[in-house]
């Protein structure tokens, strides 16, 4: 192969690369969010069950009993991971996002790196308005 040849090759296998990363990424938020569904479920269940006996939970392919409170704990310790997991999934996405459209040639997303107001912030522009 030629020099410009070997170039193009270089680059499709570069996009490509980072546009599969992207899509493991991507799928891999879903997963986490399944969970996070599931342990959310879970937790209801736990809120609606009456007693304060001991519950069974599933780890794995066994079934082990722990005191609700327990069972509680672990649950919301788990979904505080999840959503770290995730947000920090979503904010490497981003910057693989823009990774991919600078090697493609396209311009960086405009709109794309939006923060939400902290709670000063909408405090302030809340009491500028009621003025």
């Amino acid at each position: 192969m030629d020099e410009s040849a070997q170039q193009i090759l270089e680059n499709l296998t570069e996009v490509e690369v980072a546009a599969e990363d992207i899509l493991a990424d991507k799928q891999q938020i879903v997963d986490l969010d399944l969970r996070r569904n599931r342990n959310r479920e879970a937790f209801n269940a736990l809120r609606n069950h009456s007693s304060n006996d001991n519950v069974k939970v599933c780890f794995g392919n066994m079934f082990i009993k722990f005191p609700q409170e327990s069972a509680r704990s672990m649950i919301l310790k788990d979904q505080e991971n999840l959503d770290k997991e995730i947000n920090d999934l979503r904010k490497q996405l981003k910057a693989k996002v823009n990774r991919l459209n600078e090697l493609q040639g396209k311009p960086e997303l405009t709109g794309y790196n939006l923060a939400p107001l902290s709670n000063d912030e909408m405090k302030a522009i809340n009491s500028l308005i009621k003025k």
